[in-house]
């Protein structure tokens, strides 16, 4: 009886064991990385450029879901509501901070409703201007524009998305008044801008990049200290004769809040591996980004710095409320 007892025990404690350890594994089915714009915008060139290599550390796949819409607030709002197990992450951007600022009824703490996991990237937001603009550089659009005031159309992402306010600020440090035209799918941006119908944009580079180097969008300044590794030819607002005026967009991944703290340090040990290798490093280079590796705690500091200083220019900006 008593070795009955014992075999019983050692079964149970096997099984137990056995259990345990399978509920641990993680992951053990495929990661949904979802991306708030449309293909082709910023955030996804990074989240396609990250998801094999991620997808290769992890053991499982990182699929990417782009959610576009509402200038990103849905793809936040899938990811706020998200089960806190490690299989529904973001690639987020300034306008998950934005849309808090701009929505009377918050839709969401961009701080307390998710949990950060590390950085990805940094980049240039690039002037470009669109065909027939008679300027053949920032200074010349400048004065074009003060010799308009109100006539000349710049072109966003959105009200409120990273390319709008980095518009707004550009042309409050360049004192001129212009109409901003916003929408919805980047290949309208294309569009009228190749068609002359808004005479300059800025972009985060990664979503310029194919039409410059097409020669289809002539890029006259890269808002940052140092020129784009991608684009060496390009000057600096500082070199163009603004130098009051930098603009730069940042990405990272979130998860929803109270995701597990060994997930978020499996996660974060992962991506950071993947952004240091040589080959992930020189495609973000050559394609317009960065690559910046940090602690989930940096990532969230950058988020609590950015809700500051975006408020600011949301207030200059004179942008309302929706």
């Amino acid at each position: 009886m008593t070795a009955w007892r014992s075999a019983t025990f050692a079964l149970a404690l096997a099984a137990l064991t056995c259990g345990g350890a399978g509920a641990q594994k993680y992951p053990d089915k495929p990661i949904r990385l979802v991306v708030p714009f449309p293909p082709g915008s910023a955030s996804d060139f990074l989240a396609r450029t990250i998801s094999q290599k991620m997808t290769d550390a992890l053991g499982q796949q990182l699929v990417v879901d782009n959610r576009a819409g509402a200038g990103g607030l849905i793809g936040s709002q899938i990811t706020a509501k998200a089960a806190p197990d490690g299989y529904t992450v973001a690639m987020i951007g300034q306008p998950q901070i934005t849309n808090v600022l701009l929505h009377k009824d918050k839709p969401y703490d961009p701080l307390a409703d998710f949990t950060s996991v590390g950085q990805v990237a940094s980049m240039p937001n690039v002037l470009v201007l669109g065909a027939g603009v008679p300027a053949n550089s920032l200074t010349e659009l400048i004065a074009l524009a003060k010799a308009n005031p109100g006539r000349l159309n710049f072109g966003s992402a959105g009200i409120g998305s990273s390319s709008h306010l980095a518009a707004e600020q550009f042309n409050r440090v360049a004192g001129i008044k212009a109409v901003h035209v916003p929408y919805k799918l980047i290949a309208d941006i294309f569009t009228d801008l190749l068609a002359g119908r808004i005479q300059y944009y800025l972009f985060p580079l990664p979503a310029a990049m194919p039409m410059v180097k097409e020669g289809k969008l002539r890029a006259v300044a890269v808002a940052t200290p140092k020129r784009a590794y991608a684009l060496p030819d390009v000057p600096t607002t500082a070199e163009a004769g603004l130098p009051a005026y930098q603009s730069d967009s940042w990405f990272g991944i979130v998860g929803p809040a109270r995701l597990p703290h060994k997930l978020v340090a499996q996660l974060n040990a992962d991506l950071v591996k993947v952004l240091q290798s040589a080959d992930t490093r020189e495609r973000l280079l050559r394609g317009g980004a960065e690559p910046v590796t940090g602690s989930p705690e940096q990532f969230l500091q950058l988020q609590k710095n950015e809700l500051e200083k975006i408020g600011r220019i949301v207030r200059e900006a004179g942008i309302a409320a929706q």
